[in-house]
């Protein structure tokens, strides 16, 4: 099950539903990501985490649901369902309801590389590479609305690399070495750019 928040530390809602992201972040059966976005920071904090590719895919799954804008925070479950987030009895029923995905191709890691197996693609699938810092990040905040605040954040996503396409085809990918040691890995698999994540694993 792949959970992915959108969050900013300069937005004040935000701390709830980055917390049960963080508790979601120590089961094994969740892939939980937190993506620092940097429509926040011309507000008063510059958040230390933001990268507009981040932004981009926000917008990437506010595109493919029809939604003509984006906030923060928003969870999104599987790549299909998405919530505030700051609600943990809301958040866990969706995940009940979500599950893991299924039906999708394998993806089987191996030295440097990742192959995608042979599936069904309704439409054409983005492979991502996501690096993530698995370890809790403790970052005080000094000015914007969270001013004064010390905030953890686990599992922030460092990186975000589009290996290429898979189109129900066997293929195999080169993974680029990583930008900055001590990160773990993902990959997903993904409809278009911001459709239903149909596999994922961690690498």
């Amino acid at each position: 099950m792949v959970v992915e928040e959108f969050q900013s530390q300069g937005c004040s809602s935000c701390p709830p539903a980055t917390a049960n992201v963080n508790a979601l972040a120590a089961r094994p059966e969740v892939l939980a990501l937190s993506y620092a976005v940097t429509y926040w920071d011309q507000l008063g904090w510059k958040d230390t985490f933001a990268a507009p590719a981040f932004t981009q895919r926000q917008w990437d799954y506010a595109h493919y649901a029809g939604r003509g804008n984006v906030a923060t925070p928003q969870v999104i479950v599987n790549g299909r369902s998405a919530i505030v987030g700051g609600n943990r009895d809301e958040l866990d029923q969706l995940l009940a309801k979500e599950g893991s995905p299924d039906g999708g191709p394998a993806i089987t890691p191996g030295g440097g590389t990742v192959t995608i197996g042979l599936g069904k693609a309704p439409q054409p699938a983005t492979v991502w590479l996501v690096r993530y810092d698995p370890t809790v990040q403790w970052v005080a905040i000094r000015a914007g609305e969270n001013n004064g605040r010390k905030l953890p954040h686990r599992n922030v996503v460092r990186e975000l690399v589009a290996l290429g396409d898979w189109n129900g085809n066997a293929a195999r990918f080169d993974l680029p070495a990583a930008k900055q040691a001590g990160l773990s890995s993902a990959v997903l698999v993904q409809i278009a750019k911001g459709g239903p994540i149909v596999a994922a694993r961690r690498v």
